[in-house]
């Protein structure tokens, strides 16, 4: 199997080398670039086409949030998938990243194992978030007031099948569990998910979760333990 290839972004050289070191001795990883802004990430990541991209969300120039949605978008990267680091108390982007494409947050002060696991999570399709993370996505939705215009009529593609298992996903159940929930195979379950994703047009279980909150599937409060169970 060819190993996942990372690209660092960040605008502090210690901390580059920091990531750099601690990444290095897993042999199933391959660091194929460095950016020190948000510019020089988009530009290497579609020189590189690494697989995912541990992205620093304060930088000079273009920020993390912004190079985000770049590589996330139409005219991206396709299949890379975005770790955005942060201090967490500092930042005020973790909706706005997530929307944008992130399949997740990383705070900077984890230990070094946590980092190596998180890229490999990301990399195998997961999405990764800090239960503190989890609690300020619930904490957006319960400010916001009404469901997002248009969001609940993209359910109306979905088969009841589909939707089953999209109530059950966005609750934290993991596919095995759906699976024996709702007497199907696993493989069955996750060909749900792949629909899920192509029908709603999100990359992973984070968005997902963000799309049944603004179509009012979810209410804040409800998805909270089961969220933190599994992060």
């Amino acid at each position: 199997m060819e190993p996942v290839r990372v690209l660092i972004a960040d605008d502090q050289p210690l901390v580059r080398e920091g990531l750099r070191a601690t990444l290095a001795p897993a042999q199933d990883l391959r660091i194929v670039g460095e950016a020190c802004d948000g510019l020089e990430a988009v530009r290497l990541a579609h020189a590189t086409r690494p697989g995912v991209v541990l992205m620093d969300i304060r930088m000079p120039g273009l920020d993390g949030l912004e190079a985000t949605e770049r590589l996330c978008g139409p005219d991206g990267v396709p299949g890379v998938r975005i770790i955005m680091l942060t201090m967490f108390d500092q930042d005020e982007h973790v909706f706005g990243a997530l929307r944008a494409g992130a399949s997740g947050f990383l705070l900077k002060d984890v230990p070094a194992e946590k980092i190596v696991e998180a890229v490999r999570v990301v990399a195998a399709g997961d999405a990764l978030l800090a239960p503190a993370v989890t609690r300020r996505l619930i904490a957006e939705f319960a400010r916001r007031p009404t469901v997002t215009p248009g969001a609940a009529s993209a359910l109306d593609g979905l088969t009841a099948r589909e939707t089953d298992v999209f109530k059950l996903l966005v609750r934290g159940y993991g596919n095995e569990e759906i699976a024996r929930m709702l007497s199907l195979g696993e493989s069955t379950v996750k060909s749900h998910v792949q629909h899920l994703y192509q029908k709603l047009g999100v990359r992973d279980r984070v968005q997902l979760v963000i799309h049944a909150y603004e179509c009012g599937l979810l209410r804040p409060g409800v998805a909270a333990a089961s969220a933190e169970r599994r992060n």
